[in-house]
């Protein structure tokens, strides 16, 4: 009895893999306007930051602070950034649309951002330690004293949600998540944010990754027709 002829592979998706996806003007103009978006934002943040900080704004009781200690974790806590951010590039890199996905979020996390603080301005906890971010420093070094009424939401700990949002599969995704949990704390023993800061900023990073879905999702050209 002759053989059966094995099935021909299922061709894969534009967004699985770079060349096909390259090869999509919808995946290149997405790129290429978030890519703009994400240079107006390094062009406008440090005059945005400096106007928030020069704001006077409320000081907040939290009960939560007053259970931790206070000290110095700058080093720590970038490391935990910096090496989470190099992991998931390492994984979304492959990925080209999971990666559009990922810049798209975090641009809007950004402008959602930019609107919590102007919405909201606060003064920092009273035991603050400044954070010693050794990139951020350098791009936004605006004034002589550190930006510290970036408070609501928390930046540091929206990006870590993030980037778990971003990766696929348990094996990437816990450790990722856990390491959220690790940052938030850490800037909270430092006292750089409110731990109603910490605890939304999840909730921050889960609406850009959301909204970001709909602006990156490769649709196919029939629909802008129909």
């Amino acid at each position: 009895m002759p053989k059966a002829a094995a099935p021909a592979p299922a061709t894969l998706p534009p967004e699985q893999s770079w060349p096909g996806a390259w090869a999509s003007p919808d995946f290149r103009g997405r790129l290429g306007l978030v890519g703009l978006g994400l240079l107006g934002l390094l062009e406008a943040a440090p005059r945005y930051f400096h106007f928030i900080q020069s704001r006077p704004g409320r000081l907040l009781a939290d009960p939560l602070l007053s259970l931790l200690p206070v000290h110095d974790e700058s080093t720590l806590t970038f490391g935990l950034i910096y090496g989470s951010i190099g992991a998931t590039l390492a994984f979304l890199l492959p990925r080209p649309q999971l990666l559009l996905r990922a810049f798209w979020a975090y641009f809007i996390l950004q402008l959602l951002r930019m609107f919590t603080l102007w919405l909201l301005p606060l003064d920092p906890p009273l035991a603050l330690v400044a954070l010693h971010d050794p990139v951020v420093d350098h791009l936004f070094a605006v004034t002589t004293q550190p930006v510290v009424r970036d408070l609501f939401f928390s930046g540091h700990t929206a990006t870590m949600a993030l980037l778990a949002l971003a990766v696929r599969g348990r094996r990437w995704r816990w450790p990722l998540a856990v390491l959220t949990g690790a940052v938030g704390t850490l800037v909270l023993v430092q006292r750089v944010h409110y731990s109603y800061d910490v605890l939304a900023a999840p909730l921050f990073a889960w609406l850009a990754y959301w909204l970001a879905e709909q602006v990156a999702r490769h649709r196919p050209p029939y629909k802008y027709f129909s």
